[in-house]
Formats: structure tokens, C-alpha cells, sequence
């Protein structure tokens, strides 16, 4: 049996990733019908069914996932090495795709690469604002950012930011009539401003003492889906929020905010940038992480 075509092995994998013939056509510059046309005669000559087509909907079948699990990856590192050779050049130049917090797009990415977008004007940096834990090669993102430097394998962590700490705060009027928690589970009788994760759940505040961890599941009236909205509930007096310290302390400063809780509220590994590691960084993504590397100040001096 002759070998496939390289082409009708392309078009595949664009339609079973897009599930869409017309997407994929034109993410390949093609008709719908060519398309569909390499597929059936793809199909054919494995003698296989690959894609389950309805009227609304098309899918690939059990052998079809098993090719674009084969597939994909392969054309992925294809990919980015003719994308790494195009930018053998003095000056990087690309889209760079990161998904990362709030928080941290925010406090990190902003901050430090905004210069570097400045410096190369032919540089695009895309940061997609997710609080789940992404699988960064499944939605073709080039880098993600979380908390600490525990990977799965594959992936290189770059340390971005320093250690941080988390604080609970709310406004003095607040606590005018209701003592402040002392410890963890006096929150119970507090009015908490919850975060709810992409998973459904919600966060849980945590904290420790004397190298015990504890968690807590806060009640309260409002919940939120970023931190940013959090901290504005509680300057505008909902309740106790969980944030952050580094977003809360101009207020705190100002004494538009109460911290409690400070002694159970440990220091925590900072942000880390973690990408493939089986595949060749190019050009762009090399600054991109250098621009973001963590330098500690006495490196810095």
C-alpha cells in the first residue's frame, strides 16, 4: 500500500482538532470540498473509517483517535522548528501565546514585557486570563504561568516572580461590630468573599502554623471568578477577602483595610513560567522567558 500524502495527513488533523470541516478549511486556505474530498480518499486508502460526520457535528472515530494522538504532536514539532528557522534573524518576531492568572498577568506579564514589546515592535505577546490548570500543548498555548515549580514532565520551569504570601483583609467599618478571627476557624462566623475555580469548586483559604497546614471552606454572600473583584467587594465592605498581600497592602497602608490572620498566612513559592520541554524554543519565546526570568535584587545590584 502506497504511502499517504503528506497533505491529506494535514488536512486530518486540522479537521479532528477543529471538528469542523469549515474551520479547518480555512485554517488550510482550502475549500470545504477539496477537503473533504482528501479526507474520503484518505480513508479509502486506509481502508479505515477516521471521522464520524453528522449534518451538525463531525468527530473522529476510535481509529481516528488514535492517528491524531500519533499525529499531532509530530506535525506540532514540525511546526515549531520551520517557525524557529524564520526567525533565525536579529530580531524576534512571532505570536506568543501564555496563559496564566490574573494576578499574575497583572503583577508579571505586563510589568516586564510591555518594554520588550516596545523593543520589538514585530513581537505579539497573547495572554488568555485562566484560573484551571491548562494543558498548554492540548490548546497550543507556547507557555503557562502557576504557582510553584511542580510539573509534569516534559515541561521546563522558569522561576518569574518572588515568594509570595496571601492576605485576609476587610474594611475597619466591617469589624465594628464583630471581632476579628484569631485563628482559622473563627471565619466560620465571618462573611467570606469566595473565588470559584474553573473546575466549579470553590478555593479553599489556606494557611498554617508551626508547619501544619490547614484549609478552611469559607461562607459568605458573594463569589467571585478573579481576585481583582474580590479586593473591590471588600473595600466596599462585603466581607473578608482572601488576596494576594501584594494587592492589598497600599490599602492596608492607607488603613482602608484590616489585615488579620498575618501569622497564619506563611511565605509560598512565587510564580513560574513552565513550558515543552521537547521543544526547541524559538527565538521569540527565548526573550520572552529572559525578559521574565526572576532576579533576586542582590543579583540585580
Amino acid at each position: 500500500m502506497p504511502s499517504p500524502d503528506f497533505n491529506d495527513l494535514l488536512a486530518f488533523v486540522a479537521v479532528a482538532r477543529e471538528q469542523s470541516f469549515t474551520q479547518a478549511a480555512v485554517q488550510l486556505g482550502v475549500s470545504q470540498s477539496a477537503l473533504s474530498h482528501r479526507l474520503r480518499a484518505l480513508e479509502t486508502q486506509l481502508g479505515l473509517r477516521l471521522l464520524n460526520r453528522t449534518t451538525r457535528s463531525v468527530a473522529p472515530t476510535e481509529a481516528g483517535e488514535r492517528l491524531l494522538r500519533t499525529l499531532a504532536p509530530r506535525f506540532e514539532a514540525i511546526e515549531a522548528e520551520l517557525g524557529a528557522l524564520r526567525e533565525l534573524r536579529d530580531k524576534p518576531a512571532g505570536l506568543i501565546r501564555i496563559t496564566a492568572a490574573g494576578h499574575a498577568a497583572d503583577t508579571v506579564l505586563w510589568p516586564k514585557l510591555g518594554p520588550v514589546l516596545a523593543q520589538y515592535p514585530e513581537l505579539q505577546v497573547e495572554v488568555y486570563v485562566d484560573y484551571g490548570f491548562t494543558d498548554i500543548v492540548a490548546q497550543r498555548f507556547d507557555a503557562g504561568v502557576r504557582i510553584g515549580e511542580s510539573l509534569e514532565q516534559d515541561m521546563v520551569a522558569v522561576r518569574i516572580g518572588p515568594d509570595q504570601r496571601m492576605a485576609v483583609v476587610a474594611t475597619p467599618d466591617y469589624f465594628a461590630n464583630r471581632p476579628p478571627p484569631r485563628r482559622p476557624q473563627d471565619l466560620a462566623a465571618h462573611n467570606c468573599i469566595n473565588l470559584r475555580l474553573p473546575s466549579g469548586k470553590l478555593l479553599p483559604w489556606e494557611f498554617a502554623r508551626d508547619g501544619r497546614p490547614i484549609k478552611v471552606q469559607v461562607q459568605g454572600q458573594w463569589t467571585f471568578n478573579a481576585s481583582a473583584p474580590i479586593l473591590r467587594a471588600a473595600l466596599a465592605g462585603a466581607g473578608l477577602a482572601y488576596v494576594p498581600e501584594d494587592q492589598a497592602l497600599e490599602s492596608i497602608a492607607a488603613g482602608r483595610l484590616r489585615r488579620v490572620l498575618q501569622a497564619w498566612c506563611p511565605s509560598y513559592p512565587g510564580y513560574h513560567l513552565y513550558y515543552p520541554s521537547r521543544r526547541q524554543a524559538s527565538r521569540a519565546l527565548t526573550v520572552v522567558v529572559e525578559a521574565l526570568r526572576y532576579r533576586p535584587p542582590a543579583e540585580r545590584d
